[in-house]
């Protein structure tokens, strides 16, 4: 897998990540959801670089000028509920994508140290032959995005796939690394040292889909 950590390098990406992760300004839901977004788009714009190009002829209202656009077909894939607003930050850049949508939670068993992943709800066109861009705002254990890629597989084989995160632990990126096809790429925003007991991202920033969206009860 190739790995894109854009924290490598310093830009206004920083800024963003301060701000969901602050607890202060974390109380604003609406704020948390724009900086998710914003992530999204630098996410999506740094991911195109990487994709197919055409030269298409594009006419002005005085000339006629050879661009070059992209030339790939893809299919835009959130894990919900917590990667709603990192899906419309890459639809933002990606606007004429198809798009999945996919329900992954952590059921927890008879303690809360220990979970499996259930996914429910699957929304999808056919992936033959495309560019999936997989996207979860949090990459703790890896599990959610390995079961949800392979809740994906029956509907067809993605000429290639990406995935988009915002935070990453290292533990989660190195399991998804291991259980990705070679040529994935990766693009992430930032990667935290470790898990603690209960799986979450330390430091993190919580819990992205309650932050987002409010408090859930839990089952």
């Amino acid at each position: 897998m190739q790995i894109h950590n854009l924290s490598d390098e310093n830009s206004i990406l920083n800024t963003f990540i301060s701000e969901i992760r602050d607890v202060d300004i974390q109380k604003d839901s609406m704020r948390f959801r724009r900086n998710i977004e914003r992530i999204g788009e630098i996410l999506g714009y740094e991911m195109s670089k990487s994709l197919s190009f055409k030269t298409q002829n594009v006419t002005t209202p005085l000339a006629e000028i050879a661009v070059k656009t992209i030339d790939n077909d893809v299919v835009l894939c959130s894990i919900l509920r917590a990667g709603v607003p990192l899906h419309n930050g890459l639809l933002n850049y990606f606007d004429k994508a198809e798009n999945a949508f996919i329900s992954a939670y952590r059921h927890h068993l008879e303690n809360p140290e220990t979970f499996e992943i259930i996914v429910e709800y699957l929304a999808c066109p056919s992936l033959e032959g495309k560019t999936l861009i997989l996207a979860d705002p949090m990459i703790a254990t890896g599990q959610s995005l390995l079961a949800t890629f392979e809740a994906l597989k029956p509907f067809g084989t993605p000429k290639e796939i990406h995935l988009a995160a915002v935070i990453g632990a290292q533990e989660g990126v190195d399991f998804v690394a291991e259980n990705f096809p070679k040529n994935t790429h990766l693009w992430i925003a930032t990667i935290d040292k470790e898990l603690n007991s209960k799986g979450y991202i330390v430091p993190g920033l919580g819990d992205a889909g309650d932050l987002a969206f409010g408090e859930k009860l839990q089952h």
